[in-house]
């Protein structure tokens, strides 16, 4: 079986979003959207991860409105959520329980180069299969450590193929549930 995860889709993106930092793909979270009603269509297991930031500052704390699942992706009655306070959501102690043993993992959410990331490189390590639906995931600019501003496209270009060691890179349109 497959289990479509919906990594950390919480408000304070959407908020970055809004408030004008170069997102690497503007439509992404419609894109996301679509591979949710297809899972939830197709009758997949969904998992919805949710980052909880011990940092009081924090926008993704549980307690602040910017910690809220964006509405287009948030879970229904029934659907898991997990929480996490660390990158990968595999340190989630219910997330391998969550899955109950489904191997196979469909992953979308943000960001790109952190926890999307961190999540499947800990889903290789343990030998699970996955697939990142690229355009459902979405980064933003950095600075590199010389303070050479990055744009956000070229984070989620440098981010995917490192990652093409770790999971099958796949577009929303040539997704098959």
């Amino acid at each position: 079986m497959t289990t479509l995860l919906v990594i950390d889709l919480q408000q304070e993106f959407s908020r970055r979003i809004a408030a004008g930092r170069d997102c690497s793909d503007p439509g992404a979270l419609a894109q996301a959207a679509a591979v949710l009603a297809q899972a939830r269509k197709a009758g997949i297991a969904v998992v919805h991860v949710h980052h909880d930031d011990p940092r009081p500052e924090s926008g993704f704390r549980r307690d602040k409105p910017t910690g809220a699942p964006i509405a287009a992706t948030a879970p229904l009655p029934g659907e898991a959520v997990v929480v996490k306070t660390t990158s990968s959501a595999f340190a989630a102690p219910g997330l391998l329980p969550a899955l109950a043993g489904d191997r196979d993992l469909v992953v979308i959410g943000a960001a790109l180069n952190y926890c999307v990331s961190s999540t499947l490189r800990s889903a290789a390590d343990l030998g699970l299969r996955a697939r990142l639906v690229a355009d459902a995931c979405f980064c933003f600019d950095a600075t590199a450590p010389d303070g050479t501003a990055l744009p956000a496209r070229v984070v989620r270009d440098v981010t995917l193929a490192g990652l093409g060691d770790f999971a099958a890179i796949v577009a929303a349109a040539d997704l098959r549930l």
